[in-house]
């Protein structure tokens, strides 16, 4: 999936961020309310969600393989910003 579009709302219980590709295919995130205080801040909670989810799909379901792969914003394109938390 190529990211086309983010979305934020913010709904009585929390925030809600769908993902939305290229092609149609999306991921939603659903954040209680008091986990993000900003739109900036439900988006980097729901991409580290999905980071926590990824280890579902790898061997032996563990968690992610290094400090730099579990803070990464998984933007590798050319000319796009990386994460720059340390």
């Amino acid at each position: 999936m190529h990211l086309l579009e983010t979305k934020i709302v913010h709904e009585t219980s929390g925030w809600r961020v769908d993902f939305v590709g290229d092609d149609g295919e999306a991921v939603s995130i659903k954040l209680a309310e008091g986990h993000a205080a900003s739109e900036e801040e439900a988006v980097q909670r729901a991409k580290e969600v999905m980071v926590q989810l990824t280890a579902y799909g790898t061997r032996g379901g563990g968690g992610s393989i290094n400090p730099n792969d579990a803070s990464s914003n998984g933007n590798f394109d050319d000319g796009e910003p990386l994460d720059t938390r340390h």
